[in-house]
C-alpha cells in the first residue's frame, strides 16, 4: 500500500447491485460458487464450494466456529397500548436476564412489559449506557431457553428484506452448530455439508472447532474516515485444549491452518501469542484486523462477501492485500456472485 490505498474507510466502499444481495439460500449448501484468490500470483479462479476438497493438503487443519444461532427476535405487543414491539436478545446475563435491543425504544422504558406468547412475557428492567435494555424473561412453566426456541424468530440480517421462514431454521445454522449464543450465523460455514466434511477428513484434513458467539455489531459499518477511530464491538470466544493441541501439531508439521470465516480468524488471531503458539481458554475480543496486520496463526481463509466499509472487508484486505481484495470483489460483482450471509464464498490461499 505504498500509495496509501486501503488506509481510509472510503477505500472500502463499492457499488453493489441490490439484486446481488442473496435473500434466500442456494438450493444445496455446497453448490454455492467459490472465488479462489491466489495471493502469490494474483490469479482468480471461479469454482463451486464443493471443489474446496481439492485445496487443503493432508495434515492441514480446518478451524470451524461451532456457535449456534439463537432465535433471538422476540415479537410481541406492549402491555398498555397493545402496539407492536420487538425484543432482540444480544447476550445472556445468567438466569432469566438478557441484554437486548428493543423497538420502539421510546416506548419500552424500565417497568414496561412485552407480551410474546401465552405464558411468555419480557419485562424491561433498566437502560444501559449503550441504550440497550436489560430484560427479564418470564416464561412460566418453560425455561427461558425453551421459550426462546419455541416462540423466537431466526434473526436474519437487516439486508434480508423479509421475515424468517421455515427454511431458515435449518439453513441459517451450520451443520456443525452446537453451542447457542450467536445472533448472526458464522456464514462461511453455511456452505459445508456433512458429505463435504467427510471428504475432507478422508483426505487427511484435520478438523478443529472453537466457539465465537457472533454479536449484532458484526453488521455495523465503519462510520469514521479513519478506521483507527472506530469503536469495535466485543465478542466472546473459547478455544478448547483439544483444538489448541491440534493446531500446535499442524504448525509443528509446517502444515496450514484454515480459518473458516472471519469469526474463526478473529478468535485464532486474538488468542495467538507472538511466538506463534495458541493457548486454550476463553476471553472477550474486540480485535480489529485491518491493513497492515501480521497474521500469527491463520494461513488460509474461507469467507463470504462482506458489506462495503465494514470491519470484515478490511480483515479480508489485511489477509489478501488491499488491491487484490478490491479486484476480487469487482470480479465477483461482474460475474454476478451472490453477496452476504446467504451468498457465495471466497477462498484466499
Amino acid at each position: 500500500m505504498s500509495d496509501g490505498r486501503g488506509s481510509r474507510t472510503a477505500d472500502y466502499d463499492f457499488a453493489l447491485p441490490p439484486e446481488l444481495v442473496a435473500q434466500h439460500p442456494a438450493g444445496r449448501r455446497d453448490e454455492s460458487r467459490l472465488l479462489v484468490v491466489h495471493r502469490d500470483t494474483g490469479a482468480l479462479e471461479h469454482r463451486h464450494f464443493r471443489d474446496l476438497v481439492e485445496y487443503p493438503a493432508p495434515g492441514d487443519a480446518l478451524v470451524l466456529n461451532a456457535t449456534r444461532v439463537l432465535r433471538a427476535r422476540l415479537l410481541g405487543t406492549r402491555d398498555k397500548s397493545g402496539g407492536k414491539a420487538e425484543i432482540f436478545l444480544l447476550r445472556s446475563l445468567g438466569s432469566d436476564r438478557w441484554e437486548a435491543m428493543v423497538h420502539p425504544g421510546g416506548k419500552l422504558r424500565p417497568g414496561r412489559r412485552v407480551h410474546i406468547a401465552d405464558g411468555f412475557d419480557a419485562e424491561i428492567l433498566e437502560t444501559t449506557e449503550r441504550r440497550t435494555r436489560i430484560v427479564r424473561l418470564d416464561s412460566g412453566a418453560l425455561s427461558s431457553d425453551e421459550a426462546i426456541e419455541r416462540f423466537g424468530h431466526v434473526p436474519l440480517p437487516p439486508y434480508m428484506h423479509r421475515g424468517d421462514e421455515a427454511v431458515d431454521a435449518e439453513r441459517y445454522q451450520t451443520v456443525y452448530a452446537r453451542e447457542r449464543g450467536s445472533v448472526a450465523a458464522p456464514t462461511a460455514g453455511l456452505h459445508f455439508t456433512p458429505e463435504l466434511l467427510a471428504s475432507l477428513e478422508a483426505k487427511g484434513v484435520r478438523r478443529a472447532e472453537l466457539v465465537l458467539h457472533v454479536g449484532a455489531g458484526t453488521f455495523k459499518p465503519v462510520e469514521v474516515d479513519d478506521p483507527a477511530a472506530h469503536v469495535m464491538h466485543s465478542e466472546w470466544f473459547t478455544i478448547s485444549p483439544e483444538t489448541a493441541a491440534t493446531i500446535a501439531a499442524v504448525k509443528a508439521s509446517k502444515n496450514a491452518v484454515w480459518a473458516v470465516g472471519t469469526t474463526s480468524c478473529r478468535a485464532l488471531e486474538s488468542a495467538a501469542r507472538d511466538d506463534g503458539s495458541l493457548p486454550a481458554g476463553a476471553a472477550d475480543t474486540d480485535i480489529f484486523i485491518r491493513p497492515p496486520y501480521r497474521f500469527r496463526m491463520v494461513d488460509r481463509l474461507i469467507t463470504n462477501f462482506h458489506l462495503p466499509k465494514s470491519t470484515l472487508v478490511m480483515l479480508v484486505a489485511a489477509f489478501a492485500g488491499y488491491e487484490l481484495t478490491m479486484r476480487a470483489y469487482q470480479e465477483a460483482i461482474d460475474a454476478r456472485y451472490r453477496f452476504y450471509s446467504y451468498g457465495d464464498a471466497m477462498l484466499i490461499i
